[in-house]
């Protein structure tokens, strides 16, 4: 071999070698900062995007149970949209599935996302709707019991808009995984409509989201997710439907709102993961049960969520009303303080909220007050959580401490109004979101 020819196959050589290099840096950095898989995140290598972005959560609801008169059909020969809304925007997005409550496998042959045209209707946003993938398949078979995470898609997803998430199952898969307090209208069609952008066959409309758990978007606006872990409190079964007054949503866009204003404060999204008449300790029937506890839940609503920084832990209240006896104080803290331990294990800070007050609700009696007193006290105390929210101190009745404020009370004494939700995001310090967590507590 001539010198000069082996200074062009040298040449050629160092030229594959930085090629490679910079394909594998594209890829690492379009999935910096998921936790959820890469390979099936950018599995559809023609949507996937090429971006420094951060994956964040956007949207979520954890899977509740069955839906009642789904357990033989589910929903076979129809579209469902479900209508979410987002808490960040981003340049590209995927999607979680959810069969936990299922008894056989769900096959979606057809689904889809895209922006909403306006809020409250099924029509999607002119050449915004986009054919989902799963590791390049249109079609996914979702075992019973498991999730799927679609392939990510190239969609500009503005912050605070609707989105669509269409999914269509052409066979019968028992019963239907659904979040039933969702405060929000989506819709069904029948037959596959799955890409349809007028929204025109959306006839039926349904109070429920189904089968999809989770929106996550790669965002150049958020560096992570922060999850509102909760019960009733936080779903905000009494905040006005379709108005996203929920105290996260109120907390999401005031942090956002801090944050462009030049205030030093980490650039989250913030989801929610409440469930109504969740408890901190016990769970509801079945197998998988209904309503699972929050300690056997949290693994699978918080850790395993994208990119996650803090959790706001709003749990205990439906431990002292539910219970046929009097609840024990020390249990119910010791369930929060190894919620604390998982979420330390993984980095995760944690901020933690009094219990508020529910004289007036038909579940009130002086012996549970008490045992919410108690466990107010020790949460108070700083040896639960790294950071405390006092919802408690900031919504009740400054003339009796037992009872919510009358304007905060949505009128069942033991929920907010829309007013006391907005109390809720605005007493929360910014400022505890910042940092990490403790190597200890």
């Amino acid at each position: 071999m001539t010198r000069r020819h082996g200074y062009a196959l040298l040449s050629a050589i160092i030229a594959l070698i930085v090629g490679l290099s910079a394909a594998i840096y594209v890829g690492v950095a379009a999935d910096d900062g998921s936790t959820g898989s890469s390979t099936t995140a950018l599995g559809n290598a023609g949507a996937a995007p090429a971006s420094t972005g951060i994956w964040v959560g956007a949207w979520s609801a954890s899977p509740a149970g069955a839906e009642p008169g789904t357990e033989t059909t589910g929903m076979a020969g129809r579209s469902v949209r479900n209508v979410v809304h987002m808490s960040v925007g981003g340049t590209s997005a995927r999607i979680t599935l959810s069969n936990l409550y299922g008894q056989s496998a769900l096959t979606i042959t057809h689904a889809s996302i895209a922006v909403a045209a306006a809020s409250d209707t099924a029509a999607a946003t002119a050449d915004t709707m986009r054919r989902l993938t799963f590791d390049g398949n249109t079609t996914v078979v979702v075992p019973a019991g498991r999730q799927v995470l679609s392939d990510a898609v190239r969609i500009v997803v503005p912050q605070g808009s609707d989105i669509l998430v269409t999914t269509y199952s052409p066979t019968a898969s028992g019963p239907v995984t659904y979040h039933p307090r969702a405060r929000q209208i989506s819709y069904v069609a029948q037959g596959d409509l799955t890409e349809d952008v007028t929204g025109a066959g959306y006839t039926e409309q349904t109070p429920f989201w189904r089968y999809v758990t989770a929106v996550d978007v790669l965002s150049h606006d958020a560096d992570g997710t922060v999850v509102a872990f909760g019960d009733s409190l936080t779903d905000g079964i009494t905040s006005t439907l379709g108005a996203n007054h929920r105290w996260t949503d109120v907390l999401s866009q005031r942090l956002r709102t801090a944050v462009e204003s030049g205030r030093d404060l980490p650039r989250y999204s913030v989801v929610n993961e409440g469930i109504s008449g969740n408890q901190v300790l016990a769970g509801g029937l079945g197998r998988p049960a209904d309503n699972q506890s929050g300690l056997d839940r949290f693994s699978r609503d918080v850790l395993s969520r994208t990119n996650v920084k803090v959790v706001i832990v709003d749990l205990g209240v439906n431990d002292i009303l539910r219970n046929p006896r009097v609840a024990d104080p020390d249990r119910i803290v010791a369930g929060l303080r190894t919620l604390v331990r998982q979420a330390h294990a993984h980095g995760i800070k944690v901020v933690g909220a009094t219990l508020m007050p529910f004289q007036g609700h038909r579940g009130y009696s002086q012996a549970r007050e008490a045992v919410r007193e108690q466990v107010n006290a020790e949460i108070r105390s700083g040896r639960v959580y790294d950071a405390v929210v006092d919802f408690d101190k900031a919504l009740r009745d400054p003339y009796n401490p037992r009872k919510l404020r009358a304007d905060y009370d949505s009128g069942d004494h033991l929920h907010p109004s829309d007013k006391g939700y907005a109390r809720m995001a605005g007493v929360f310090d910014l400022k505890d979101l910042k940092g990490s967590a403790p190597a200890e507590l």
